[in-house]
């Protein structure tokens, strides 16, 4: 159950640097005031209330997904509503800023 939560919330040891260098997608979703503020550099900002009618173009991409936020709360219901909608490769960066030090 432990591993379940630590997947959940993205405490799992993930080389999010490599997993940039090899295509993976950000997706930010936080809201667009939120991202205007700052973000990770060619990140895209899909709010996570509008990360569900974004499934079939994300699925087109066929690349890896690490989601972030300001937390990392927003970004664990992104990755489990995706996954959940058969993205099988998506990983929670938790709070941009850290996630920005990372990759």
């Amino acid at each position: 159950m432990f591993e379940s939560i630590k997947n959940l919330f993205g405490l799992e040891k993930t080389d999010y640097a490599q997993l940039v260098k090899d295509g993976a997608i950000i997706i930010d979703v936080r809201s667009k005031g939120e991202f205007a503020g700052g973000h990770i550099r060619g990140s895209i900002n899909i709010s996570l209330d509008k990360i569900g009618s974004n499934i079939s173009q994300l699925k087109k991409k066929n690349k890896p997904i690490i989601t972030c936020c300001a937390s990392g709360m927003r970004s664990a219901s992104a990755k489990s509503i995706l996954k959940s909608n058969g993205l099988a490769e998506v990983y929670n960066g938790g709070a941009w800023s850290s996630l920005q030090r990372k990759i």
